[in-house]
């Protein structure tokens, strides 16, 4: 197994860069309409990245000794060379498309991911606010490993595909070509993603190529400004709070609810579930609001793997 770069290490310079040049360009450039920065959400974003790199470190033991039985188990093997590098890349962010897609649609899955949106801005420190119990993303990965993809070469797209991300946080930039529109992820697209309108909810999952949500049904376009965060929003920069609070809401639901079933819906559900005839009955709002029922989403969460 080759050697490949630790591309996340390597690209934090450009990262702080970038950053730089993005504050410099509002104190220039003021927008009344874009969210811009503001000191306290930007230091928590900034907070839970680095305690991110911390936890993940963890979280990796047990995964990299599950994916390497995996690896050792299967007879396949997919060379690393330069030609199969972009195969593996495709079919990472493929598997990254559902990861992404799954982790809003199951609610214990978007308490990990929820902390990703948390923000109500949208500028390049939004990328580093990451979730510090990633533990939830493995299993979606598992078929790469079992068809011969070295873990080391996983880890390597995984983080090629953040760190592509990463430039897409930004409302310093507009629409560009429709080709790179039409193929590619952009800041346009991901601005969608991170909006807490209805028509915007839950769409736009691709890391790197925006094609899969023009095939699987949940791309849509910028038509209008977004606006971000939750559509009930937490209300603190405390990162324990931040990182938490959905799993918090879970347990309460839990030790509310009235039967198995309804446990169950608490738990793989989608975000904001609850039993209809509980709310009708009683007038009862969800117990978490970041999202609507999960009947009221839009028919693509209900159709998601």
């Amino acid at each position: 197994m080759p050697n490949l770069p630790d591309v996340v290490l390597w690209s934090i310079p450009a990262f702080v860069l970038l950053t730089v040049i993005e504050v410099i360009s509002y104190r220039l450039h003021p927008d009344e309409d874009a969210a811009g920065y503001e000191a306290k959400d930007a230091a928590t974003s900034v907070g839970m990245g680095l305690g991110s790199l911390v936890f993940d470190f963890l979280w990796k033991i047990p995964i990299v000794a599950l994916y390497t039985a995996i690896y050792e188990l299967t007879p396949l093997r997919v060379p690393v060379l330069w030609w199969t590098v972009p195969l593996m890349l495709l079919a990472q962010d493929f598997f990254y498309y559902w990861s992404h897609r799954g982790h809003h649609v199951v609610r214990i899955l978007w308490a990990c991911h929820v902390v990703h949106h948390s923000s109500r801005k949208f500028n390049l420190t939004t990328a580093l606010r990451q979730p510090w119990t990633t533990w939830t993303v493995w299993p979606f990965y598992v078929p790469l490993v079992a068809l011969g993809v070295h873990p080391a070469a996983l880890a390597f797209c995984s983080s090629a595909n953040l760190v592509y991300q990463f430039w897409i946080h930004t409302e310093r930039i507009g629409k560009l070509h429709p080709a790179f529109e039409f193929v590619f992820n952009t800041p346009s697209h991901h601005r969608v993603h991170h909006a807490s309108q209805g028509g915007y909810l839950d769409r736009n999952f691709g890391g790197i190529l925006i094609v899969w949500d023009r095939l699987f049904g949940s791309f849509v376009a910028e038509t209008e400004r977004p606006v971000y965060g939750l559509t009930k929003n937490i209300g603190t920069y405390n990162p324990l709070r931040v990182a938490t609070h959905e799993y918090v809401a879970i347990a309460k639901d839990l030790r509310a609810a009235r039967s198995w079933s309804e446990r169950a819906g608490r738990v793989f559900r989608g975000p904001g579930w609850g039993p209809a005839s509980r709310r009708a009955a009683a007038g009862e709002k969800p117990a978490v609001g970041e999202k609507p029922a999960a009947e009221e989403k839009p028919a693509v969460t209900e159709t998601a793997a």
